[in-house]
């Protein structure tokens, strides 16, 4: 910082002691007048930038992202398996609908020949596709009283022979209300499989799609049963069909061209 000034030796004409401006204090005073605009410009920004969000979450509360083939027209037979309805505990319902889940699907699959069953869960988001951050396993189970065991990386290969990669998760509630449950669970994000919830955690995933463009969304599948292998079982037989009603990277849903949306008791064969 330069500070000039001159002594009362240094006069003018006029005999008058002559300083030279001193230039720190000015240098200071503009910066605070330059910091006090920008942060002004700030402020007005985010309160337009806060608008345009609200008005946008309004618009998919109101308008959501809806797949050409909903979720629930997924058959209820995928031979060998028979499925039905199961209800979802309320609190997992309020979550999806605060955070945006636009569609989703909750069932119970029997396969009599195996003696073998697994509970299938689908929930979508593309109006809001960060929604479901924290929507996972290891979360909501131990928040139900479950103790997780194990959370590990697993493959398994469907019957068209496509492998899926997988996070196969163990939990257990402790006497007297024993039980165990097995997940195998993965995310579709944008048609592509990922295990990897910073994969969607970005700023252009938090924000919302108000275009309505369906290749952008997440999808999350857990497929759970008491034993594991029940499980790898159902992952390897109801998999591929599930996979048909998600939109792929060009947001074309196969399922569009192969089932309807009005029959309830269409069927699929393994691999379709």
């Amino acid at each position: 910082m330069l500070i000039m000034t001159y002594s009362n030796t240094d006069r003018s004409a006029g005999g008058r002691a002559w300083e030279a401006p001193v230039k720190g204090v000015h240098a200071s005073g503009a910066s605070i007048w330059l910091a006090g605009v920008l942060a002004f410009v700030l402020l007005i920004g985010a309160g337009v930038a806060y608008r345009v969000a609200a008005s946008g979450l309004q618009k998919i509360r109101d308008n959501p992202v809806a797949l050409p083939m909903p979720l629930s027209t997924i058959p209820m037979r995928i031979d060998p398996w028979i499925g039905r309805e199961v209800a979802l505990p309320s609190t997992t319902e309020e979550y999806m609908r605060a955070n945006f889940a636009d569609d989703y699907v909750s069932r119970r699959y029997t396969n009599t020949a195996e003696g073998a069953w697994a509970d299938v869960y689908v929930v979508y988001c593309s109006s809001y596709p960060s929604g479901l951050l924290g929507h996972r396993p290891d979360v909501c189970f131990p928040a139900h009283g479950w103790i997780r065991d194990h959370t590990t990386p697993t493959e398994v290969t469907t019957c068209s022979g496509q492998v899926i990669k997988c996070l196969s998760h163990q939990f257990h509630k402790p006497a007297p209300a024993y039980g165990q449950v097995f997940i195998l669970s993965f995310y579709v994000l944008n048609g592509q499989i990922t295990l990897r919830a910073r994969d969607f955690s970005g700023v252009f995933d938090r924000t919302p799609n108000i275009s309505g463009d369906l290749a952008r969304y997440v999808a999350q599948i857990q497929i759970s049963s008491g034993s594991e292998q029940s499980a790898r079982l159902a992952v390897r037989d109801l998999v591929d069909t599930i996979l048909t009603f998600l939109p792929d990277r060009h947001g074309h849903v196969k399922a569009a061209a192969s089932f309807s949306p009005a029959d309830p008791n269409q069927q699929a064969a393994p691999g379709r």
